[in-house]
């Protein structure tokens, strides 16, 4: 199950028929891939994961802090942009060496290093762009303006946090040791999608054991 998906819905339709084919086997949905349970830990368990980083970008989050976190995705040594400009660039040598010329009229391998090379380039003018946004994002009012000043600029992000989507209990659920046991990881798998899980998170008492939010530790001078 991949990480981000578009919508609540199409996250718990996801659950479930992940939850059909851990019951049934891989047979059902036409796959002779055995199912594989991947272990996606809490966006509070590593505040400087992407998803880490998405989950402490709230509306209420200083400039300073939102401008700290750009800062901390284009970072020239660690961050997540400048890594993956990195990975495109490896995509885009790896290619390299496997073009051949011969063909003057079908040349697919150079379709592709051109694709991965444009990418490369955009990637570079987005760590370019961030760079000044972050300046930008810093002289930012704390303060929310008044909401019919928003309806002039369109929602830009349209995907959730599986954490978010699924509930915290959930995910939470994976880190502990038997949730690493194939049976254990089925039946969490069937209360997850249930329509009684559902309900249950819904309407569980405030008291009820949480994910704690861990605190960032202090950023580390930025070098770029």
């Amino acid at each position: 199950m991949p990480e981000f998906y578009p919508s609540i819905g199409e996250a718990v339709g996801a659950a479930m028929q992940h939850n059909i084919r851990l019951v049934h086997g891989s047979g059902t949905s036409g796959s002779d891939q055995p199912l594989q349970i991947r272990y996606l830990p809490h966006p509070s368990a590593d505040p400087y994961s992407v998803p880490g980083m998405i989950a402490r970008l709230t509306e209420t989050a200083t400039p300073d802090e939102v401008a700290g976190i750009i800062e901390e995705v284009n970072g020239a040594l660690v961050g997540a942009l400048p890594q993956l400009t990195e990975l495109v660039a490896a995509a885009a040598d790896w290619t390299r060496i496997r073009l051949a010329f011969d063909d003057p009229h079908h040349n697919p391998t150079f379709e592709t290093w051109t694709r991965l090379a444009a990418a490369h380039s955009m990637l570079r003018d987005v760590q370019e762009q961030l760079e000044i946004a972050e300046d930008g994002i810093a002289a930012c009012p704390a303060e929310l303006t008044d909401p019919r000043h928003h309806e002039m600029v369109n929602v830009l992000r349209t995907r959730e946090l599986l954490s978010d989507a699924l509930g915290v209990g959930a995910v939470a659920a994976a880190a502990t040791p038997a949730a690493r046991d194939p049976e254990t990881n089925r039946q969490r798998a069937a209360r997850t999608s249930s329509p009684q899980a559902a309900t249950h998170r819904t309407t569980s008492p405030a008291g009820s054991a949480e994910v704690p939010t861990s605190t960032p530790p202090p950023r580390a001078p930025r070098t770029r």
